[in-house]
């Protein structure tokens, strides 16, 4: 079963960047003291509660389908459901429920994730930590919490086939705290799993590895059988040397793997990271489903004019009056609404195949030589697709940047970040595509936009790119479904 998502970011734990906030406002106590500080404590309770229904609805659960996705992770902040004393709170609960009651509608399954933890998990704005610490693993109470809070989730969903899993945490111990933290971090997901059996004997369960879900030194051994090992990937070269330890590790202890969080970038990468997993029979999910003023979100919400003037108050007075803050955030969650969005299928058509709208040269498959290319004399890469004989550079000469994917707002790249291949007459790049694609409007394209020297030929996979001659070769562009 390859799993295609989509996560439900920013619905359940606030993320400020997902806001278009920094520093001071980063958090979710941040981000609902700011709040609070503009429109008052009874209209920000107001606020919350309209906001759990605009930002995530049963509209972008449809739509979420009807995009080909097949399941939603879904972030939970232990907040929502769960007391400082460990007792359920039923109302965050429902909104879980509602969730899955939807996803059952439209024949998706849901991935409960714990992304704030009690204490947290994380010691970073992303966890909901109160004091900037993995506290998780400092205080008792809040690992007493921690396997209070899954057996609850796990009593409650253990008959659900709509739900998919659980998700136990999200991204711990990350930086300096993998190091100190790691033996307890073994000892919790042992004693969340004997909880989770001991009331759920079939819902699969998920670990992330520590810093960012990337380091996965930690999975020795198999705790449970039924279960799957997640890490993350943003921001780094899309090709199997970035994921030969979590490849090693699948064959080590004969455990699915999956990518459960990965995006924020351009329409380039984002194909061709996704081509790598499926490649490898890796499912994945796409973060995130939904922000503000974005170009990296299937829908970006449109703020309000005086947004900024928002932002501007953070850290400092109020740059607007009570009764204009109430104005402004109204006006946001109108904006929130799926109907309200900018919706965008070039980077839906990016993580299918179908019809995207560009595919870069250094995007071609990852079946092999012979497979996905053939060259006849290749001058790898270092650092970026190193293993395949295909001559990868710079579009330019001079320095360029050591890593050229941290396009994390999507941005085009910039001159000295542009890769091109450089083919003889005869060599061959395949380019994966879905069978629905429509690929007769396809055009190969050198790095200032001119035509290559490129035959392009409809294959069983997708598209092969023949040089006519000798030819610098920046990407293939698209006119279909992805690119209206």
């Amino acid at each position: 079963m390859l799993l295609r998502g989509v996560g439900l970011g920013n619905w359940l734990l606030p993320e400020g960047y997902m806001w278009k906030f920094g520093k001071g406002a980063e958090s979710p106590r941040e981000i609902e003291s700011l709040v609070e500080r503009l429109i008052g404590a009874s209209s920000a309770e107001a606020f919350w509660t309209r906001f759990r229904e605009a930002f995530i609805s049963e509209a972008d659960i449809q739509r979420i389908a009807e995009s080909g996705f097949d399941h939603v992770r879904l972030p939970i902040n232990s907040r929502v459901v769960q007391t400082a004393d460990g007792e359920p709170i039923e109302a965050g609960y429902a909104l879980i429920d509602r969730v899955v009651e939807w996803c059952r509608r439209h024949r998706l399954w849901v991935l409960l994730d714990l992304h704030g933890a009690p204490g947290g998990q994380t010691g970073t704005n992303i966890d909901d930590s109160p004091r900037g610490k993995p506290e998780l693993f400092m205080e008792e109470r809040y690992r007493r919490n921690t396997v209070r809070l899954w057996r609850d989730l796990a009593s409650r969903y253990a008959a659900d086939t709509t739900v998919l899993g659980y998700d136990l945490l999200n991204e711990p111990l990350p930086n300096e705290w993998q190091d100190v933290y790691a033996v307890e971090l073994i000892d919790l997901y042992r004693d969340l799993t004997a909880e989770i059996r001991s009331v759920d004997p079939h819902h699969l369960i998920v670990y992330e590895g520590s810093h960012w879900a990337t380091n996965w030194q930690i999975f020795t051994e198999v705790w449970d059988e039924n279960s799957l090992l997640q890490f993350h990937k943003y921001w780094s070269s899309p090709d199997e040397a970035s994921i030969s330890t979590f490849l090693e590790t699948r064959e080590r202890l004969g455990l699915p793997i999956y990518m459960g969080e990965g995006g924020e970038n351009t329409l380039e990468w984002i194909y061709t990271a996704t081509r790598l997993y499926e490649t490898h029979d890796i499912g994945w999910n796409f973060w995130p489903w939904k922000k503000l003023d974005t170009r990296t979100s299937p829908l970006s919400v449109v703020p309000p004019v005086r947004w900024p003037e928002v932002i501007g108050s953070i850290g400092g007075e109020a740059r607007l009056s009570t009764a204009d803050a109430v104005v402004v955030f109204d006006e946001l969650l109108e904006a929130m609404r799926v109907e309200n969005c900018v919706w965008q299928p070039d980077l839906v058509a990016a993580l299918t195949a179908e019809s995207p709208s560009v595919l870069p040269a250094w995007g071609f498959g990852f079946r092999g030589e012979g497979e996905s290319y053939a060259t006849s004399a290749a001058r790898p890469m270092e650092g970026i697709r190193w293993q395949e004989a295909v001559t990868l550079r710079f579009a330019v000469d001079g320095a360029s940047p050591e890593n050229p994917f941290g396009q994390s707002d999507g941005r085009a790249y910039a001159r000295d970040e542009l890769l091109v291949a450089e083919l003889e007459r005869g060599d061959w790049l395949e380019f994966e595509l879905d069978p629905a694609t429509d690929a007769r409007a396809a055009e190969a394209l050198g790095p200032g936009g001119e035509p290559a020297a490129m035959e392009l030929t409809r294959t069983e996979r997708g598209l092969r790119a023949t040089a006519t001659r000798p030819t610098t070769f920046a990407r293939i562009v698209l006119r279909g479904r992805g690119s209206d």
